[in-house]
């Protein structure tokens, strides 16, 4: 049961008032009873409704973004901006603002999302990912609160609303097209083995290779971390190995185009000497030299389609979930080559 403006006036012995004071920073109160009530409130996890006061009965017309953590890291991938301009646009279409979270850790999301939720500062919430045993998901249904997430749910998927590509099935069909050019040694480099395209992703590639005979090596799936930790070092150690890859599947273009830098440096020459397909299809990607095979998948739709589907829920919250697949496709260029060449 949700912690009431009572409550805690009854735990720090001042008057439903004083506490309503208290949260608008009324000069009259002390600040010995504002420490005390605040004390009260942190330990209660009271959430003020900020809205109530002025939008009783009505809608805060404000749908929340939650970011993953390490947000600056975040937003220096051109993913995230691109997403958000597609909420943007939908939101501004039924005259919905915009509310951005995030935090260090995945607990500070955790808590700034139930206090969106407990203060009612938000109609809806769309998760811009989707991560294993994701305890906002969690908490969102049990609150029955409105929410869509961008990418498949690990659980309860049947119950969640969410927009995704269809993630197995494209990289399947890259890894298809790295083995039509005659590449067998094929490496997946993926992103944070927490997020479930990375999970989907690597699933696809499997199917790819299992349907061609070609074994699946463990020494050829590297992660996001080993690249972080190791750096350019490891990237060498790995591209020098005795049987090295001829050519990479990464999960998404802000790595491949690490990768590709690291391989200049490392006199390894992109495609003549190793083939690199990615992801997301950013502007850089056919600005690189060589420009970058990657596929396009309609990043800015993904967030349109999410408002879309969140602003359905709230106007309709007995709306059945559904999932909404964007299609997706590979963009050809210049970054991958034929294994004889």
């Amino acid at each position: 049961m949700a912690v009431t403006i009572k409550d805690v006036a009854r735990a720090a012995g001042v008057s439903p008032s004083t506490v309503s004071r208290v949260i608008g920073d009324h000069p009259h109160i002390n600040d010995e009873t504002k420490k005390r009530v605040r004390k009260v409130m942190d330990e209660k996890g009271y959430h003020p409704n900020y809205q109530a006061r002025s939008l009783v009965g009505k809608s805060t017309e404000t749908i929340g973004i939650v970011m993953p953590n390490s947000a600056t890291q975040a937003l220096q991938n051109p993913f995230f901006p691109e997403v958000i301009r597609g909420i943007s646009m939908k939101a501004h279409e039924h005259q919905f603002g915009v509310y951005l979270t995030t935090g260090i850790t995945d607990e500070e999301i955790y808590q700034q999302v139930v206090s969106m939720v407990q203060g009612r500062r938000v109609d809806g919430i769309i998760l811009l990912y989707s991560k294993t045993d994701d305890k906002i998901m969690k908490y969102l249904l049990n609150q029955k609160f409105p929410f869509t997430v961008i990418g498949r749910p690990s659980k309860n998927a049947e119950r969640i609303t969410y927009v995704d590509n269809d993630n197995i099935y494209i990289t399947r069909q890259v890894t298809d097209y790295l083995i039509s050019l005659g590449h067998r040694r094929i490496a997946f480099i993926g992103v944070n083995t927490e997020y479930v395209f990375t999970i989907d992703r690597l699933e696809g590639f499997k199917q790819a290779l299992e349907e061609a005979n070609i074994p699946f090596e463990k020494e050829y799936i590297i992660h996001e971390q080993c690249l972080k930790s190791e750096g350019k070092e490891g990237i060498q150690s790995f591209l020098s190995s005795h049987e090295p890859p001829t050519a990479l599947v990464v999960a998404d273009d802000f790595t491949a185009i690490e990768l590709m830098s690291y391989s200049e440096e490392l006199n390894i020459l992109v495609p003549d000497d190793i083939s690199i397909v990615s992801f997301n299809d950013v502007p850089l990607a056919e600005h690189m030299k060589p420009q970058l095979t990657s596929v396009n998948i309609d990043i800015f739709q993904l967030g349109f389609e999410a408002a879309n589907c969140l602003i359905e829920l709230i106007k309709n919250p007995d709306a059945l979930p559904k999932r909404v697949t964007i299609p997706a496709k590979m963009i050809e260029r210049k970054s991958c080559s034929e294994i004889n060449k």
